[in-house]
């Protein structure tokens, strides 16, 4: 039996929102693994099904680009190691400046290390053509006093009419990079297009969903909620001759939770956001369709320290 510490006992709590007790007892369950025992609590009913919201201590920005025709759009997030670094004039532009270089020069990966393809710290930087990107980003650490290094990033690029639009909330630390295509290019240039494409940027922001569409959801992580949903049923005193039934209406909330298409539009939630896309391209007289989406918030893509 692994030992349970009170430091995991705490993780699980933060993560599920359980009592001391409930997470204890599900820990000792599952051995001492923390996603077992996540599900342990979820089968009892305990945990609600909420995504955990981040604790990384990393700080930084997430920088956005999206050029002139709106059909290339760039996310990359920058790190540093202080709230007040990230605040300043001189890292905000870096931010800024590296996501230009990644739209104009599509590198692959951040370093060399990273995997094959061009690596963007190898790059001559278009701002500062006498240094590389790394040598670039050396200068602001040296200026700024503390270690800054570029986490992730995201190039998205249209391959039929239609928009790249970006939503940065307030204090730079979530964006959001949506793509919609147009069955018509005039349809694309409307400007209440732009306005569709930036409020499901921003409703992404919001609700931050896993996945576009149903269809998008894994099978893997479709067949744990369904083995998680049909524990719950069966521990609720159900019948197991409509246990099945049950379960399947209960998917739909999941689906409802996880899936772009399915959610309420946060601004009108009485649409989902499918709805509404229909409603506006009945509206624009054009096919219209939310293709694919990323969101980046500062610290997700660090390792849990």
């Amino acid at each position: 039996m692994a030992e349970i510490t009170a430091q995991l006992v705490k993780e699980l709590r933060d993560r599920t929102g359980a009592g001391m007790m409930e997470c204890k007892s599900a820990l000792k369950e599952a051995n001492g693994d923390l996603a077992e025992a996540e599900v342990v609590l979820r089968k009892r009913g305990i945990a609600s099904a909420v995504k955990k919201a981040a604790r990384s201590t990393k700080q930084g920005l997430i920088g956005s680009f999206v050029d002139e025709g709106a059909r290339v759009g760039v996310l990359v997030e920058v790190n540093c190691e202080s709230d007040f670094v990230a605040r300043t004039e001189d890292f905000q532009q870096l931010a800024a400046s590296l996501a230009r270089q990644i739209a104009a020069t599509r590198p692959a990966v951040v370093r060399a290390e990273d995997g094959p393809g061009d690596a963007l710290y190898a790059q001559r930087s278009l701002d500062e053509p006498g240094l590389t990107v790394e040598e670039l980003i050396k200068t602001k650490i040296a200026k700024l006093g503390e270690n800054i290094s570029v986490a992730r990033f995201v190039r998205q690029e249209l391959a039929a009419p239609g928009r790249e639009g970006v939503y940065i909330h307030h204090g730079g630390q979530l964006g959001v990079l949506l793509e919609m295509e147009s069955g018509s290019a005039e349809a694309a240039a409307h400007e209440e297009f732009a306005e569709l494409v930036h409020d499901l940027a921003m409703h992404v922001a919001a609700a931050d969903p896993r996945f576009l569409s149903r269809q998008d959801v894994t099978a893997e992580l479709l067949d744990k909620e369904r083995a998680i949903q049909k524990a719950r049923v069966i521990a609720e005193g159900k019948p197991e001759k409509v246990a099945d039934k049950i379960v399947e209406g209960r998917l739909g909330k999941f689906f409802e939770e996880v899936c772009l298409l399915e959610q309420p539009f946060v601004k009108e939630n009485s649409l989902t956001v499918d709805q509404l896309v229909k409603q506006k391209a009945a509206k624009f007289g054009a096919a219209i369709r939310v293709t694919r989406f990323t969101r980046f918030k500062v610290g997700d893509a660090a390792p849990a320290e």
